[in-house]
């Protein structure tokens, strides 16, 4: 009865069953997976927030198919003021060398820029128009798991290549070049990715062009977590002098600004996915963006197409694209909050590091994560639920992003910071014995 696309394994996995088994005995668990930016303690303009979405101007149907215009603009705007604050930090000797490419001068045309109600849409919007059914798509492993599911429902194949990790992640263009087949039409590009935290590299972004025009092939870049990058990582010493100094962790030098974005990207025909849900913290407004950069020609056409696509379902609501300008006015104030959490958490995580020897972290320039390197006693999976049984801690096992091999868990920076704190202790001790 139902279409090979959805046939997917919908037991729970142990992992799940083993979470819910401590949770209804009514132990509160520490939640090292946080990713609700709403349910971890920070503090919103309510009435901004409100108000924004209290326009009379949403009671006139107004079907645009790429958005209506104010809220594309108001994106346009958004990367205007990144770029030129960007541009001021570099003027004030702020490191780009994590820029996959310096956004200078670079406008953003709103007529390039289609609304969808999340970049899950976007990717759907995308996969549509670059994939006739069992096309390929090249994918990052380790990544964020949607992917699949997002390509099962679009009758898209994906094909992984690996991030190597040597003192830092990088692209593995040697097998990204053995997977390209005749049936290959893009390369999915997370920026920074999830969970590594790694952005793409200039000298990264100049290889995956040259493969992409080699092979005829899209870039779809995701950009959620851009805006929250960590230049210069803050070492065990400094962490325990900024706690015990009070000093805001925000006031550490931050490269937020100088991570460059690829709406710029005009080599080959790329596809760039961000949103409000990551940017102003407000995943429940289901706003995000698709951004068409490259070849005139090629982006002339590919905006068509993807206008019609956009037409099709015409998803996006007045009330919430009236708001987009006063949301993403909001992101500056919960981004800062955001940034001290992560950068605290990772000095906190590095400080209790530093006392043992069992665990290490991997290198991360940015997002909401960390990957913590573990002894491989046991699966990820069984070493995640044994936390979560015997210390009533929460992580993600490695597995769950398809790292190639087990001895890797996955911890949120965004989680309220005295639970963070004392969840590394409880993790860190079960690991150690």
């Amino acid at each position: 009865m139902f279409s090979e696309r959805t046939n997917w394994r919908l037991t729970q996995n142990r992992f799940t069953q083993a979470v819910e088994e401590v949770r209804g005995r009514g132990v509160r668990v520490l939640d090292l997976t946080a990713s609700n930016p709403t349910r971890v303690g920070l503090e919103y303009d309510s009435s901004a927030i409100l108000d924004g979405l209290r326009s009379e101007r949403a009671l006139d149907y107004d079907p645009q198919a790429k958005g209506l215009l104010s809220a594309r603009e108001a994106v346009a705007r958004y990367y205007r003021e990144r770029c030129s604050r960007g541009e001021r930090d570099v003027a004030s000797n702020v490191s780009t060398d994590r820029a996959a490419n310096p956004q200078g001068s670079f406008q953003v045309d709103p007529e390039r820029i289609v609304l969808t109600t999340s970049t899950s849409e976007g990717y759907s919007y995308v996969f549509r128009l670059l994939c006739n059914a069992g096309d390929e798509l090249l994918v990052p492993k380790p990544s964020y798991p949607l992917f699949e599911f997002l390509a099962d429902l679009q009758d898209v194949k994906l094909v992984p290549y690996p991030l190597i990790y040597d003192h830092g992640w990088q692209m593995d263009f040697h097998s990204m070049e053995k997977a390209v087949t005749a049936r290959t039409r893009g390369v999915v590009v997370v920026h920074p990715n999830n969970p590594t935290g790694s952005y793409v590299h200039a000298g990264e972004l100049g290889a995956l062009n040259q493969f992409c025009r080699a092979h005829g092939l899209a870039v779809i870049v995701d950009e959620v977590f851009l805006d929250y990058a960590l230049d210069d990582e803050i070492s065990a010493a400094d962490a325990v002098e900024l706690r015990s100094t009070g000093q805001p962790m925000a006031a550490v030098p931050t490269c937020s600004l100088a991570a460059s974005s690829f709406i710029g990207n005009e080599d080959v025909l790329t596809f760039t996915l961000s949103g409000l849900s990551k940017i102003s913290a407000l995943p429940q407004m289901k706003v995000a963006w698709v951004v068409t950069s490259g070849p005139p020609e090629e982006v002339q056409a590919a905006i068509a197409r993807l206008e019609v696509i956009a037409d099709t379902y015409l998803s996006m609501n007045a009330p919430v694209q009236w708001a987009v300008p006063a949301m993403l006015e909001q992101r500056e104030s919960v981004q800062r909050q955001l940034l001290e959490r992560v950068r605290r958490n990772l000095a906190e995580l590095d400080r209790q590091l530093a006392a043992q020897k069992a665990c290490q972290r991997l290198g991360v320039e940015g997002g909401w994560y960390a990957v913590l390197r573990v002894p491989v006693t046991r699966s990820d999976e069984e070493l995640a639920i044994e936390l979560v049984k015997e210390k009533a801690v929460l992580v993600h096992p490695g597995h769950f992003y398809d790292f190639e091999s087990d001895g890797y868990l996955v911890l949120s920076l965004i989680a309220p910071e005295a639970d963070f704190e004392q969840g590394i202790e409880r993790l860190l001790d079960l690991v150690s014995h």
